[in-house]
């Protein structure tokens, strides 16, 4: 592979002092949530690594991957895009148009045959000869299986190309279809990053793992990377104690939701949801949706489009995993609280009369 700067060198070329990259390496590895100890791994990577060639592709899609890519605070995108990888190619990025963007794909190929990473957001459409997304004169699903053929590892954005997204709803008649599943695709490493959009800082930590350790991140049973997807948005939820009380939101202009409780009966899916959104959460770690009064949709799910209501609370939710139905919790909490009053009551009226009974001996 022809040789290209490192993330370094161009760190250095811009200007940036030792001080500010080994910083910046530190706030990469607790965006990837390692510790100080990897740091110096982080540095020699950044030091003595190629930047990684990729070619991002648009399929079906709607471009909030890359709306949510470019508002990465940590690392920044800009210095993603510039120094840590080299994006040979983004339709939505790039300067160049028409024939001379086309030739990038062609020319990165024959660079970098076998040691690019293909990113693609969005799916192609099956249906018609996949006549229904046209890039360059030609089906979408052309450009996929070429490009897949020659990289070393595909990542699938969001859950248009990880899952199929919306424009594989019933009944899907472009036969819109997730990148894993498109006949033809090579048996390539594929990791899929799925949100509608992903969060910023968890696309921008998997491209820099794979430059750091020179190795796809651990994935799941769904090819998701368990650092990001591995815990349900509800397990560490600010609102969780809300949920264990058994205190929920019925209506979105209640006293529940002015005391911001559980937000569960009105439709989220955080208990059934695997993503980063509670604890990385997003604009640079400010908020999430249902610290913004809204509840989980699920979309990171593979499904979520076709499950009915985001607004209709699953009901086969278990609290702590297995005790009890979730529609039941508020039930428990109203008798064990009733319980307690109960029994205070009792006890204080034993007391009452014991002292009673002194007073009168």
């Amino acid at each position: 592979m022809p040789m290209i700067e490192t993330f370094y060198d161009v760190m250095r070329r811009q200007g940036i002092s030792r001080r500010s990259f080994v910083k910046f390496c530190s706030l990469t590895a607790s965006a990837l949530g390692l510790g100080p100890a990897v740091v110096p791994q982080i540095v020699h990577a950044m030091e003595t690594k190629p930047r990684i060639p990729v070619l991002w592709l648009h399929g079906l899609e709607c471009t909030c991957c890359s709306e949510s890519f470019i508002r990465s605070a940590h690392p920044l995108a800009k210095d993603v895009v510039l120094s840590m990888i080299s994006l040979d190619y983004d339709d939505t990025l790039m300067a160049a148009a028409g024939h001379q963007a086309e030739a990038i794909i062609e020319e990165t190929i024959e660079k970098y045959d076998g040691n690019y990473i293909l990113a693609v957001e969005g799916n192609p459409p099956l249906n018609e000869d996949g006549m229904f997304c046209i890039i360059g004169g030609k089906p979408f699903t052309e450009q996929l299986l070429h490009a897949a053929e020659h990289c070393k590892a595909i990542i699938s954005w969001g859950s248009c190309a990880s899952w199929g997204c919306v424009q594989a709803a019933r009944p899907n008649p472009t036969q819109a279809t997730p990148i894993h599943k498109v006949p033809g695709i090579p048996a390539k490493p594929i990791i899929k990053v799925p949100g509608c959009p992903p969060i910023a800082e968890v696309m921008t930590a998997v491209i820099t793992y794979m430059l750091t350790f020179e190795q796809i991140p651990a994935l799941d049973r769904q090819g998701r990377p368990k650092m990001f997807y591995s815990q349900r948005v509800h397990d560490k939820c600010y609102r969780r104690p809300h949920f264990d009380a058994g205190q929920f939101v019925e209506s979105f202009d209640d006293e529940g939701a002015r005391r911001g409780y559980c937000l569960y009966k009105m439709g989220c899916k955080g208990p059934t949801t695997y993503n980063a959104c509670s604890t990385i959460r997003w604009n640079g770690g400010l908020s999430f949706p249902i610290q913004a009064g809204h509840p989980c949709i699920g979309c990171s799910e593979d499904g979520f489009w076709d499950k009915g209501s985001f607004y209709q609370h699953t009901t086969d939710t278990h609290q702590f995993g297995v005790e009890a139905n979730a529609d039941k919790v508020g039930l428990a909490a109203a008798g064990i609280v009733g319980g307690a009053i109960a029994a205070h009551a009792a006890v204080s009226a034993l007391k009452s009369a014991r002292k009673q009974g002194g007073d009168n001996q």
